[in-house]
């Protein structure tokens, strides 16, 4: 059997194993809790887990919580929830970066009196202006020779309050000319007199990310720091802020990975708070959306997700997968597993008017007939059924088998039969279909071997269960892209259609998160928001037909 192919992330674990810099592995997850999760950091945790997993080590979730005007415990508990329900168990090995403001602290103490980080007095606006370009070197900052004790006065003096906002930093003491415009005597901390949601009011200033995110990974003993490609141009400064307070003796390596797109989707937090906020989708987990919250609220698997992961691979190459692979993943696992029930969405009457009034039949049906595990149901059959409009033309085109005056079809699973004729309503529209059936077909064959052409579904009038069924679309109009000139989304005004459906009584009792295959119609799932018991509201997931083709291998 041919060895699997190892990624370079994998190559470089190894490595470090083999010549001995660790003994171990140990990976996290780190999301800054400012937000809901999305499709894109799919890859991230499960990466980090399936690296952990895959060589015996330790996976945690821990948020970087040092922004406190961005961040809400909304977000850390759905951040919590989407990484449990994608499968990657960080056990009781969940942290936050607030934990470490002590510990923080003291690394900067220890900066300063090596003569490593100094407080300058500059303004954020001077501070980019001594930076320098891309293509100019920066100006020293007029404070960077203050003596240690200067530094260790006025950094006491700034956790202690005495400063305003904006009035004091302390900054890295690098490299004002370096070409890595990040070296160029970063800022380290700020002052920020905001209460923070674990700390409270105890500290008023707060340590940058740049910062903060290297002590965290080393004080918790992480080995590889796996993330996005635009962490590649801050390695220098991750490195030199785990090895320069010389505290850490086997300090994490980072490692970059290109980001997962997904072309024609809103991931941008902006963006989908904006519509949450102006009503166009119902909230972070509106089914519209790729945040794992709607995904999962639309009825896709943690399995499906890790398929679509596995599919768009591991590597620094950036690149766009389309929606319909991830598609493609949600039919391939489901297709075997789901029960195949009928529902009419768009329902017209169809009497058989032959068929003993008053009689309701059982008819035993098999749930997948690809899967014989899933068993059977009985589905009652009466007198007055419901079938799909478009499965009935009064004048019908050329190749069309399905009901037509004089035409004979199957339905599924039930009998043959031909229609005789149909009424109209005030407005000219169908309204009742009038057939008679042989019942000789019963099962759906014809005893004398006579074929038909058309088959269609349907459901009893008087014993199905009146349903709610939502079909969706892109939330973005595919044609114009996502965004306009001035920055606005192209919304696709058919994002949504509800349809008040017929459906078999089984689908009326139907619990949250049941996923069925409607007949002809799709996968759907019960809606985890807006249904109430006996009342489902049915979310479609995919459709039956797929635009994907599956790379070849």
């Amino acid at each position: 059997m041919e060895e699997k192919s190892r990624n370079f992330i994998e190559q470089f674990i190894d490595q470090d194993l083999a010549e001995g810099v660790y003994d171990r592995v140990q990976t996290r997850f780190p999301p800054e809790p400012n937000g809901y999760l999305h499709i894109g950091h799919a890859k991230s945790i499960l990466l980090n887990y399936g690296i952990a997993k895959e060589y015996g080590g330790k996976f945690s979730l821990r948020f970087d919580d040092t922004n406190p005007t961005k961040e809400k415990n909304e977000f850390v508990e759905s951040i919590e929830r989407d990484v449990r329900w994608l499968g990657a168990d960080f056990e009781d090995r969940l942290f936050f970066a607030s934990d470490y403001f002590d510990k923080m602290y003291e690394v900067a103490l220890i900066l300063i009196k090596q003569g490593k980080a100094y407080v300058s007095d500059l303004t954020a606006d001077e501070i980019r202006e001594y930076r320098g370009t891309l293509t100019e070197p920066g100006r020293n900052d007029p404070n960077r020779d203050r003596s240690v004790e200067e530094n260790l006065d006025l950094f006491t003096r700034m956790r202690d309050g005495e400063f305003a906002d904006g009035e004091k930093t302390l900054r890295a003491r690098i490299d004002m000319a370096s070409p890595n415009i990040n070296m160029r005597d970063p800022i380290l901390y700020r002052v920020a007199h905001l209460a923070h949601q674990h700390t409270g009011d105890k500290w008023c200033i707060y340590p940058m990310y740049d910062f903060a995110h290297p002590l965290e990974d080393a004080f918790e003993g992480v080995t590889h720091s796996l993330c996005t490609l635009e962490f590649e141009d801050h390695r220098p400064l991750y490195d030199w802020v785990v090895r320069e307070p010389g505290i850490f003796p086997n300090p994490p390596r980072q490692i970059e990975f290109s980001k997962m797109y997904l072309t024609n989707v809103v991931t941008g937090k902006r963006y989908i708070k904006r519509l949450v906020e102006q009503g166009i989708v119902d909230g972070w987990d509106d089914p519209r959306l790729v945040s794992i919250s709607g995904l999962r609220r639309r009825g896709f698997t943690p399995s499906s997700i890790a398929k679509f992961v596995e599919l768009c691979g591991i590597s620094k190459s950036q690149a766009s997968a389309d929606y319909a692979a991830l598609e493609y993943c949600i039919r391939e696992d489901l297709k075997n597993d789901s029960r195949r029930m009928m529902a009419v969405l768009d329902p017209v009457k169809l009497v058989i008017d032959n068929y003993p009034e008053g009689q309701v039949e059982y008819l035993t049906v098999e749930n997948n007939k690809e899967n014989p595990e899933l068993g059977s149901r009985e589905v009652p059959f009466t007198k007055e059924l419901f079938v799909e409009r478009e499965d009935f033309m009064a004048e019908p085109v050329k190749k069309y088998f399905r009901l037509f005056p004089g035409n004979e079809v199957r339905l599924m699973n039930a009998y043959f039969v031909t229609c005789t004729g149909y009424e109209t309503d005030e407005n000219g529209m169908v309204s009742v279909i009038h057939a008679t059936y042989d019942p000789d077909t019963r099962g759906g064959d014809s005893p004398d071997g006579r074929k038909v052409k058309g088959t269609i579904h349907w459901v009893s009038a008087s014993e199905g269960v009146p349903i709610e069924v939502r079909l969706y679309e892109n939330i973005i109009d595919e044609e114009k892209g996502v965004y306009n000139e001035d920055g606005s989304l192209n919304l696709n005004p058919n994002s949504l259609t509800v349809c008040h459906a017929v459906g078999e009584p089984e689908l009326g009792r139907a619990k949250v998160y049941d996923r069925f295959q409607f007949v002809r119609s799709g996968f759907f799932c019960v809606d985890s928001k807006d249904s109430e018991e006996g009342k489902p509201v049915y979310n479609r997931i995919v459709s039956l037909k797929s635009s994907f083709v599956l790379p070849k291998q």
